[in-house]
């Protein structure tokens, strides 16, 4: 027997406007769920009114659940297999299909499964168990401090090994939070990641380079970027602070250790943090920096820099 039919039945015995309160309230027969308010200015009468004629239809309805017990049975069985707690969104749609008020209507008459409704930190749910809310939120809290210490999106199959817990059940509660989320690639952060929830160009730019893991001329990188044109996209990289040019147009991410600036800025730091160096010293860490021709070196070396008694580079006295 559907879903649609056994609601039929359970609201079969009710007065006239008590089923219509119950079917408006719930959105049965394919009709969209309406207010109290709204359902009370139609009738005439107040919100209060509603909510009693509601509660008495209710309460009538919920005498004749014994008859459809192994119905609810599959329902609990279901709870049981995904952890005692699931998203409302994902529940509706795997257990209600094209019958998500009827399944809504179902579960809200037995006592046995309790809805939560959202809040700044969790989506709507289910659960049969209380406890199982206190579950997930230790779950969820430990999983925001691994992503914490992490610092980068992780597969489920990594998270659930370090909090020792079934990869399937974790995925259903991950769900429930606003505070995590996974991205086009199955990976899962924090809502504020640029990784996970680009809000802007500078966002999707950044992702194209953690994506390739290398720096990218700007042209390679609107390719990655629909919808995006070469000079905002060159624009971005110019302005955004986690992008460097490290070369002609190439630029690379400042979080894999490029330092920002000209070729003498890059110089200057280098003998700042280092002391005096040989030209082939500053060659081999300015390559780790920039893509630039050696004349170019030694001509900001020349004009920036000066020698030791020992012939290395370091920073003029003056400005030292």
């Amino acid at each position: 027997m559907t879903l649609k039919k056994i609601c039929r039945d359970l609201i079969s015995d009710l007065k006239d406007r008590e089923k219509e309160v119950i079917v408006r309230r719930f959105g049965l027969e394919k009709k969209e769920k309406e207010t109290l308010q709204s359902i009370g200015d139609s009738f005439g009468i107040t919100r209060e009114r509603v909510r009693q004629i509601e509660e008495t239809a209710l309460a009538k309805i919920r005498r004749k659940l014994e008859k459809y017990q192994d119905v609810f049975k599959k329902f609990l069985d279901y709870f049981k297999k995904v952890g005692g707690i699931r998203k409302e969104e994902r529940l509706l749609e795997e257990l209600g299909g094209e019958e998500k008020n009827e399944l809504f209507f179902l579960l809200s008459l037995d006592e046995r499964f309790i809805r939560i409704k959202q809040n700044e930190n969790f989506f709507s749910c289910w659960m049969t168990n209380r406890k199982s809310l206190e579950k997930v939120k230790n779950i969820i809290s430990s999983v925001i401090k691994i992503l914490r210490k992490k610092k980068e999106p992780m597969d489920l199959k990594e998270i659930a090994s370090e909090i020792k817990i079934n990869e399937k059940i974790l995925e259903g509660f991950l769900e429930i939070s606003k505070k995590i989320q996974k991205n086009k690639k199955g990976l899962y952060g924090l809502i504020d990641w640029p990784e996970i929830n680009p809000k802007n160009l500078g966002d999707k730019i950044y992702l194209v380079f953690k994506e390739f893991q290398k720096p990218l001329h700007f042209t390679e990188v609107v390719r990655y970027i629909e919808g995006a044109n070469l000079k905002s996209v060159h624009n971005e990289l110019i302005k955004d602070g986690r992008f460097v040019l490290i070369g002609r147009g190439i630029y690379a991410l400042k979080e894999w250790g490029y330092f920002p600036g000209e070729v003498k800025d890059v110089i200057f730091k280098i003998l700042k943090e280092e002391g005096p160096l040989t030209k082939e010293e500053i060659f081999e860490r300015i390559k780790k920096q920039r893509i630039v021709k050696t004349n170019t070196v030694l001509v900001n070396l020349a004009r920036y820099f000066e020698r030791d008694e020992k012939g290395r580079y370091r920073i003029k006295t003056a400005e030292i």
